[in-house]
């Protein structure tokens, strides 16, 4: 794409000047509507170095409301964002709805600079396009705007640009060795930067060339396909245009529907207490092996209520070093989880490599209370089969663990459940009015729960159901799934 592109002519300087007069107006205004309207904008500005990405973005901003807008510089990975998954430290920087975010570089600089300098092979770059070509899709179906620029000068003006900076003792700290090293590779830098833009342009997502010859120019060519972009995305939100469904393209395990698995399963006190002792002993030696491994563990837990989730989480935590693990319960999300994309609260809670996350329900309150209770699109939980397999699998290339268990039981083991709690003063504090009234729906969510299981039961992430109807069976059947799990990932 960037050997074909041929540049548009360049206005007067009276014309330039005219137009942007009025585009930097109507930016302003647009900010308002996106505002108003609710819409999340993602602006990537990558380029050539010394292409003006800093001076543009600094112009363009200058005219909108600092309030409602966010500038982030994404050039080297701290030492934090080394032990994340790939995506991570992108993700979680997304914008609200109602606001814009401009990223100075992001993962498109990353993964091309990591190419070039032999820091990733040629899979691994193929890898990331593929997650890079998810992450703007998923964006852009869950309501984002996602506009792409490329800022392009030749490596004459490169060249000369980086010579009159580096002459400047004000300027000269702007040049970095990246920069010096891509213009003496200028052709190869040219060629890879090409082969990238061609394969992440989407229709969801498109690139935009900006011709970097002048800062004015650039700031109008910038501007206006903002405006253009942005009206677009508004016409489109009005439309309520549903995304696409899209395959499953990932390979998959059959699993049986819950009511053919047998809850029967029992153990004594005295088995039970032998095998937890036993088993939280070589759980504990492991949690020391992954973090010596730098190996992530990600533990996910959904089930019935009253199934015995906090109980079967308290005997995996209790074997495990408290600075090593978190748990995170999972509620309904706050304000600013619900402004933007649903999987960004589970991005910003995912572990350090070498260290466990246990989630005490997850992101697939999507596909069950969300859908069942209308607090999404019919088209969002269908879509969402899709997105988490595609999350999790991000997380499978990271390197993680990834064990999700469904803790079963039947419904009249539930409602004596229910009824201890509520008639037992010192368990009252786990029973509501929300359990009783999601009771009622018990059908309908065994509806869920089995598609759910069948369209997600991925073969790098496996679901593994607990029957619970004895807690003591499930929590040790959970300790044996957890070992067995970290042990071929070690032995790997």
């Amino acid at each position: 794409m960037l050997k074909e592109w041929v540049k548009e002519s360049r206005p007067s300087d009276e014309e330039i000047a005219s137009r942007l007069e009025k585009a930097r107006a109507e930016l302003a205004v647009r900010q308002m509507a996106i505002k108003e309207k609710g819409l999340p904008v993602l602006v990537i500005m990558d380029g050539w170095g010394a292409a003006g990405k800093g001076s543009v973005l600094g112009r363009v901003i200058k005219n909108l409301d600092p309030r409602f807008f966010k500038c982030e510089t994404l050039s080297t990975e701290t030492e934090e964002e080394k032990r994340r998954p790939f995506l991570y430290r992108y993700f979680v920087r997304i914008p609200k709805a109602g606001q814009i975010s401009f990223f100075d570089g992001s993962w498109m600089d990353e993964v091309t600079y990591k190419y070039l300098h032999g820091k990733i092979d040629e899979e691994q770059y193929k890898s990331h396009l593929t997650s890079i070509k998810r992450f703007e899709r998923q964006l852009n179906d869950n309501g984002y705007l996602v506009v792409k620029f490329f800022f392009h000068i030749d490596e004459k003006v490169q060249k000369k640009r980086l010579k009159e900076l580096e002459a400047n003792e004000h300027t000269k700290w702007r040049v970095s060795d990246k920069d010096k090293w891509q213009n003496k590779h200028y052709n190869k830098c040219f060629d890879v930067f090409d082969e990238y833009i061609e394969a992440t342009n989407q229709f969801v997502a498109p690139w935009y060339f900006i011709d970097s010859s002048s800062k004015k120019w650039s700031e109008l060519q910038m501007t206006e396909i903002l405006i253009s972009s942005i009206d677009t995305a508004l016409k489109n939100a009005e439309a309520k245009q549903n995304a696409p469904l899209l395959q499953n393209t990932f390979p998959m395990k059959a699993i049986p529907k819950l009511a053919d698995i047998s809850l029967d399963k029992t153990m004594t006190d005295e088995e039970y207490k032998k095998e937890l002792d036993k088993l939280q002993k070589r759980l504990s030696e492991l949690h020391n092996k992954i973090y010596h491994k730098k190996i992530p563990v990600i533990i996910a837990y959904e089930g019935w209520d009253a199934a015995g989730k906090g109980g079967n989480i308290k005997r995996i935590a209790a074997a495990l070093d408290p600075r090593g693990y978190e748990v995170h319960p999972i509620a309904s999300p706050e304000p600013a989880e619900k402004a933007r994309h649903y999987l960004w609260r589970f991005w910003n809670r995912l572990p350090k490599d070498g260290h466990i996350a246990i989630f005490d329900r997850t992101w697939y309150g999507r596909v069950m209370v969300e859908r069942l209770e209308g607090f999404c699109s019919e088209n969002d939980w269908q879509r969402a089969y899709n997105e988490i397999n595609e999350f999790e699998k991000e997380l499978y290339d990271w390197n993680a663990v990834i064990i999700k268990f469904w803790v079963q039981i039947d419904k009249d083991t539930q409602l004596a459940r229910f009824t201890d709690r509520q008639n037992t003063p010192e368990k009252q504090w786990k029973i509501t009015d929300e359990d009783w009234r999601n009771r009622e729906k018990w059908d309908l969510y065994e509806e869920a729960i089995d598609e759910m299981l069948q369209k997600t039961n991925t073969t790098y992430a496996p679901w593994h159901v607990l029957e619970s109807n004895d807690k003591k069976y499930a929590r040790i059947k959970a300790l044996k799934t957890v070992i067995k799990a970290i042990e071929k990932k070690l032995d790997e």
